[in-house]
């Protein structure tokens, strides 16, 4: 079960394939979208603290470290035998109860839309109407290929943050309708971040590696 909602908020086919096949309805990010653009871009380093809830109320916390390009780490609470990472190439899902590794390059993630500061978002989302003008919503997703889902960022306006938003948190939406929610706090930025942060004890060899 606590498999499950990791992989389906993080690395299962959530708006995979974006870069591959971008939507030609927007070709260069404006307003709003150019805002996330500026925001994503501006930010090389964050640590902030998660809760994450799938469909069915069951919530995980723990901590996330990222330094871009391409580096990320989700360190679950304490009793969790689980650990994300992403070492600059690949995205990696370690299951320390089943002594199981498995990874995926960055780019078929919903993941890589926060990690590559030089991609165009222009060319693969847009901007959800919002009842709370304080708030800004882009989904990202593919209609050509319903089967990988939608992965929707959550931002709050504000001046004291970089680009003028502060990101709460994503909700990914799999092809069977199972809602996974993250929520960020405790956002901090351009904060010194070790590169050994990315590195893990591998349980299938008992050896840290990148």
């Amino acid at each position: 079960m606590i498999r499950s909602i990791v992989a389906s908020a993080l690395l299962a086919p959530t708006a995979m394939a974006m870069v591959a096949a971008p939507l030609p309805a927007l070709a260069q990010a404006s307003g709003d979208l150019a805002a996330v653009q500026r925001h994503l871009q501006s930010v090389q380093t964050m640590t902030a603290d998660f809760t994450q809830t799938d469909r069915a109320g069951k919530v995980l916390t723990g901590t996330l470290t990222m330094k871009k390009p391409g580096r990320i780490r989700f360190q679950y609470e304490k009793g969790v035998p689980l650990l994300i990472v992403a070492d600059g190439g690949a995205l990696t899902f370690i299951d320390y109860s089943v002594r199981q590794v498995q990874r995926w390059p960055i780019k078929n993630s919903p993941l890589g839309v926060l990690l590559d500061p030089s991609r165009d978002i222009g060319r693969y989302a847009k901007v959800v109407p919002s009842a709370d003008s304080r708030l800004l919503s882009v989904e990202a997703n593919d209609p050509k290929h319903p089967e990988y889902g939608k992965i929707t960022l959550v931002f709050a306006r504000d001046a004291s943050a970089p680009g003028g938003l502060m990101m709460q948190g994503w909700v990914a939406l799999d092809s069977q309708n199972n809602r996974t929610t993250i929520r960020l706090s405790n956002q901090r930025f351009g904060v010194p971040v070790d590169d050994k942060a990315f590195r893990f004890n591998d349980p299938r060899r008992g050896a840290a590696r990148n």
